[in-house]
């Protein structure tokens, strides 16, 4: 649980400070774009590693059962994974998704979050998703603050199409194979 914990820390920490845009433009400024960059990404890939780890020995550990969902949470919960990879296949490539969406990969995030929160009621993914969530939710507010320009929509319809196939490939994997073999929790069947 700990590790767990100190992973969302991290993870969440480091991507408050890219809200905070005197802060990251100083950091910028003294350490230069692409070592930050690389600082962000080794501590941003630490934070996941330490969640994943930490999620793992939790889960192994048996987390308290804080409620026990429906069976109807586990089919709401597989059509809002659909909505969430498919958006963020739309984050890929500019299509009529990213524009309507405006920040698809955050709607992804949010919509894997709230999947998690109404299919499992263990203490670990109740903590995992919650704090993904309200981080999400966080980072939104932060995007919309800032005035960052929005996501056009293209002429044609080419990249919704790509937008909707890579969904539909990242759910299958992550249906039939991570979910299974990764986490050990079968979603299908």
């Amino acid at each position: 649980m700990i590790l767990m914990l100190a992973g969302l820390v991290l993870f969440i920490a480091v991507h408050v400070f890219t809200t905070l845009r005197g802060a990251r433009a100083a950091a910028v400024g003294q350490l230069g774009l692409l070592p930050y960059r690389a600082i962000y990404s080794i501590v941003s890939i630490a934070g996941v590693l330490m969640i994943a780890y930490g999620y793992a020995d939790w889960r192994a550990a048996g987390p308290a059962q804080l409620w026990e969902p429906p069976l109807a949470m586990r089919h709401i919960a597989a059509t809002l994974m659909l909505l969430s990879t498919i958006a963020l296949g739309g984050y890929l490539v500019p299509s009529h998704i990213r524009a309507w969406l405006k920040h698809p990969m955050l709607v992804a995030v949010k919509l894997w979050a709230l999947a998690h929160l109404l299919a499992n009621g263990d203490a670990a993914t109740m903590t995992l998703a919650a704090a993904i969530l309200a981080w999400a939710v966080y980072d939104r507010i932060a995007v919309k603050r800032r005035g960052t320009p929005l996501p056009v929509a293209p002429a044609g319809w080419s990249g919704d199409v790509v937008a909707v196939v890579a969904g539909l490939v990242l759910y299958a994997v992550l249906a039939f194979w991570f979910h299974p073999y990764v986490v050990g929790v079968p979603v299908m069947g």
